[in-house]
């Protein structure tokens, strides 16, 4: 009789899962295309990275196969198999891809990343003085925003122009701050240490919004960070015999609860930035719900159950991860299908789950955006 019971609820749940996908993929794909944005502009690292860290570094190893196997057979500099939640996001705006900001053959007749793989929300000199040297990307959240500066100085014929413009962009304002914390916690800082870093990184990502929205933007995304404790990079690194350690998911609970402070915080500064711009729509983007929500419906979703915290293109360990053979080196492999794997290279996703938590994130923020006041608006100039 239970069986019976447990296997009803099994199938009950699968339907709804299936049926909340299938109503997305038909319905809800192109939903942000009624906020009628003319344009994209995205700060970040390399969760959001279209193509400027290879610009800067041709022979690195997002530079390589299998880095783009899946959706452009070829490395584009999207540190995944294929798409990135940006360009999930784009399509649903009805916008084209995003080329990267240092593509001296880029079209951004409709927007700009400006994201880099390895960018920190605090300056080399900040983190310096916090005695963490191992920075390799050396660009920060200001060097970026210094180019969209640039772009803008460029592309405007006046601030007033700008603002014109802008009013009907989507500003994506991270997710950042997450390599601050992966060159402190990798160097060997301990978890106190490191949480004493959140303020001044939040307070960083508070004032680059402050400066996108004296760039004219009416709408801004702020996303937070990712449960850090599911990922294989830090499984393998913290990995304990302790059980207690773990939450239900086999994620690090520590480590997870280290994301919701730096998330708690985000969120509150969110709160006092509206409060300062009534005028400008601020959103949280809610990339640590979004992946629980994905993880803990993994086996419902598609996902090799026995694989679900192990990297796709990997090697060794119980999270098939070795930070020293890391994807894209000659004798580091990815499996057969990716779209069968959370994880891509162990600290990166699978462009299926940067699918599904772009879907489930475009369905959260889009009620947030008041679209229908853009439209409004719209047409009534």
């Amino acid at each position: 009789m239970a069986s019976a019971i447990l296997t009803g609820r099994f199938v009950f749940s699968l339907v709804l899962i299936l049926g909340f996908l299938k109503v997305i993929s038909s319905n809800y794909a192109d939903i942000l295309s009624t906020c009628k944005f003319d344009a994209i502009f995205q700060l970040g690292d390399s969760i959001s990275d279209t193509g400027n860290f290879i610009q800067k570094n041709p022979s690195c190893i997002f530079a390589r196969l299998p880095y783009g196997e899946t959706f452009f057979e070829k490395p584009t500099g999207r540190c995944s198999d294929g798409l990135l939640m940006i360009d999930y996001i784009a399509m649903s705006a009805e916008i084209p891809f995003l080329d990267s900001y240092l593509n001296k053959d880029g079209l951004f007749d409709h927007g700009v990343n400006f994201a880099v793989a390895g960018a920190t929300a605090l300056s080399e000199e900040v983190l310096s003085k916090r005695n963490i040297s191992f920075v390799p990307a050396n660009i920060s959240l200001s060097t970026q925003l210094d180019w969209m500066f640039s772009y803008f100085y460029t592309t405007c014929n006046s601030d007033k122009d700008c603002y014109k413009k802008n009013e009907r962009a989507l500003f994506m304002v991270g997710e950042i701050g997450g390599n601050d914390y992966n060159y402190a916690l990798l160097g060997g800082k301990t978890l106190e240490e490191v949480k004493a870093m959140v303020p001044e990184v939040v307070q960083t990502i508070k004032s680059a919004v402050k400066r996108v929205i004296g760039y004219g933007a009416t709408r801004v995304v702020v996303p937070g960070n990712f449960p850090i404790g599911c990922f294989p990079i830090y499984l393998t690194k913290f990995q304990t015999n302790d059980t207690a350690a773990y939450d239900e998911l086999h994620c690090l609970k520590e480590l997870n609860d280290f994301s919701i402070y730096h998330n708690d915080l985000l969120q509150q500064a969110i709160e006092e930035l509206k409060a300062e711009h009534p005028n400008v729509i601020i959103v949280y983007g809610n990339y640590y719900n979004a992946f629980l929500w994905v993880l803990s419906k993994a086996n419902l979703l598609g996902f090799d159950p026995t694989s679900l915290q192990k990297a796709c293109c990997g090697i060794g360990g119980e999270y098939n991860f070795d930070l020293s053979n890391f994807c894209g080196k000659p004798e580091v492999t990815a499996c057969l299908n990716p779209s069968e794997r959370l994880s891509w290279d162990g600290v990166h996703l699978t462009q299926r789950a940067y699918e599904l938590i772009a879907t489930w994130l475009i369905l959260d923020i889009y009620p947030q955006l008041q679209c229908e006041y853009i439209v409004s608006y719209s047409s009534a100039i």
